[in-house]
């Protein structure tokens, strides 16, 4: 039995099947734009509750237009004159998209596709009643991120509590333009994973060094619990190690551009070459070794035929030119190297957080990098599950694991097929299968591979602006209606729309205060400026820099004096 006072009453059908409209007189500006509220249906004998969310607000009539004329009178005093009553014209038409009724046993609403009958009482949804239905886990639940408060209700009042199990197996993005929170809300996404509730083993690709804040979370009381306290490793660039002979074909190439075919058949029958000679275990020496034999064998054989030996001197000149790009982009490599790499089982460990900072490295070996360490991540976990290795291998990760790529338009743009793309949607793809996921965060989803995006199953989307990335958003993500569609403009900076496999269903959200720093802060450029001159700097730098004058410029000076 409802005790709670109606905010309106049923009108009649919506524009679609899905939707209805009710009026309202709203006195209390409670029927906003995403603010939620139910009527009771009867339904397989049972009463129940049918769930909507309110999409559209307007005038149920409008006031004539003699009464607007004169700006500085009131539209109601204008009213009062003429006997014209406040009742007639403070209606307003509310139109819900339907929900359905929550149901615990499939834990998901079921649409009754019967919209309510003209004169149906339609009432708010209190604050318990979201709470029980919109998120599917609670707060300090196994599988739990309490991200934070539904928008439409006062601070912390229905926590928005995503679940961990369908992001960590059907992958995430996080939408955004520039300055609009997407770095805070993954800060606050890692911080509820790393909670002693959840103890996840975490890399994050930080192209732009703005992650470091996080060791933060070692030691803090809120993440300490029976002995656990996460632990966050940051690898700085100087750091970064890849093996050459962990590198496919297709990473070769694309650090070495603009090969000829004849570079590009060589390459490719030097790499099978020294392959069939040392196994998965090979140095750049060898590698080079085995494409000037693929040229000598392959002259030889033309010699013997009586055909053309082929570009360059002697033969050899293709094989030369090949390893000569080879040695200039790997040999003295801080980053390539013939023995040294990062243990899989260093980068991922339970209850750790790993931020490879990328940030003083060419974006063409940042791409070359994640794709190695995400095609190796994928293999470990693939061989672990199969039982094709054990304990005493570098391949063995007995845990999954999930990687947060930011920048991921650089990872897998819409306009090129890059080597990392290629990694990315065959995890996408298939990493539900053996514990891999991967968390997308770009501020430019046109820029996307549609396929990459396509395959997040939830979606974060802050503030979006540009019309070519809410199109791309609009084609390639099915959770989200147009009417959510039309708020990412309008959304403020810290608020949220989380929609797909997290949420019960697509929810606005104020998004908690972060516990640890925020590490992408922009630069006070005004501030730095005055800051040096009040310290004093002006008369020291100038000192530094002054220069002589050349004597030509010189002679002009005095001649203008």
């Amino acid at each position: 039995m409802i005790t709670a006072t109606p905010i309106g009453t049923t009108r009649g059908p919506g524009e679609t099947a899905h939707e209805y409209t009710f009026i309202t007189p709203d006195r209390e500006d409670q029927a906003r734009n995403g603010e939620f509220v139910f009527y009771e249906a009867g339904i397989d004998g049972e009463d129940r509750r049918v769930l909507g969310r309110i999409t559209q607000r307007q005038p149920a009539r409008l006031l004539p237009d003699g009464f607007l004329a004169e700006p500085s009178v009131a539209p109601a005093d204008i009213a009062a004159l003429v006997g014209y009553s406040g009742q007639d014209h403070d209606l307003f038409e509310i139109t819900v998209s339907v929900l359905g009724y929550y149901n615990t046993a499939l834990s998901d609403f079921i649409n009754p596709h019967l919209p309510p009958q003209p004169g149906t009482p339609i009432y708010i949804a209190n604050d318990e009643m979201l709470g029980a239905v919109l998120s599917r886990r609670r707060l300090g639940q196994t599988a739990g991120a309490h991200i934070g408060s539904l928008l439409s209700r006062p601070d912390n009042a229905v926590p928005v509590v995503v679940d961990l199990r369908a992001i960590t197996s059907t992958h995430l993005a996080v939408i955004a333009s520039t300055g609009s929170g997407k770095s805070y809300l993954a800060g606050v996404l890692v911080e509820e994973m790393m909670r002693p509730s959840n103890r996840a083993a975490i890399l994050i690709i930080d192209p732009h060094g703005e992650y470091h804040t996080l060791t933060e979370l070692q030691g803090k009381q809120e993440f300490s619990a029976g002995g656990y306290s996460p632990r966050v490793e940051v690898i700085r660039p100087d750091t970064v190690k890849v093996r050459i002979s962990s590198l496919s074909l297709g990473d070769i190439r694309a650090l070495l551009p603009d090969l000829s075919e004849r570079m590009h058949y060589f390459l490719a029958k030097g790499y099978r070459l020294v392959q069939d000679r040392f196994g998965p275990n090979w140095t750049l020496a060898q590698l080079i070794a085995a494409i000037e034999d693929s040229e000598r064998q392959v002259s030889g054989k033309a010699a013997e035929e009586g055909g053309d030996e082929g570009e360059g001197t002697g033969g050899y000149g293709t094989a030369g030119a090949l390893a000569w790009r080879l040695n200039s982009r790997l040999q003295g490599s801080r980053i390539f190297d013939d023995m040294a790499s990062l243990p899989l089982q260093r980068l991922f460990r339970p209850g750790q957080c790993t931020v490879l900072q990328l940030n003083e490295i060419d974006e063409r070996e940042q791409q070359v990098v994640v794709a190695t360490l995400l095609r190796r991540l994928f293999k470990a976990r693939m061989a672990t599950q199969k039982g094709q290795t054990d304990r005493t291998k570098e391949d063995y990760l007995p845990y999954p694991a999930f990687a947060l790529i930011e920048e991921a338009h650089r990872f897998a743009p819409a306009s090129a097929d890059l080597v990392s793309s290629q990694v990315l949607k065959t995890i996408l793809a298939e990493g539900r299968k053996f514990g891999v996921a991967v968390g997308l965060i770009t501020q430019r989803p046109g820029k996307l591979d549609p396929d990459v995006l396509s395959q997040c199953m939830t979606q974060f989307f802050l503030h979006v602006t540009n019309p070519s990335d809410r199109d791309r958003i609009a084609e390639s993500v099915e959770s989200i209606g147009r009417d959510l569609l039309g708020e990412l403009p309008a959304l403020s900076k810290g608020q949220v729309i989380i929609a797909g496999a997290a949420v019960n269903t697509p929810v606005l959200c104020r998004v908690r205060q972060r516990l640890t720093t925020h590490g992408a802060e922009d630069v006070d450029a005004p501030a730095q400026w005055l800051r040096w001159f009040e310290e004093g700097r002006e008369e020291e730098d100038r000192a530094d820099i002054a220069l002589p004058q050349e004597p030509e410029t010189r002679g002009r000076s005095k001649l203008f004096k």
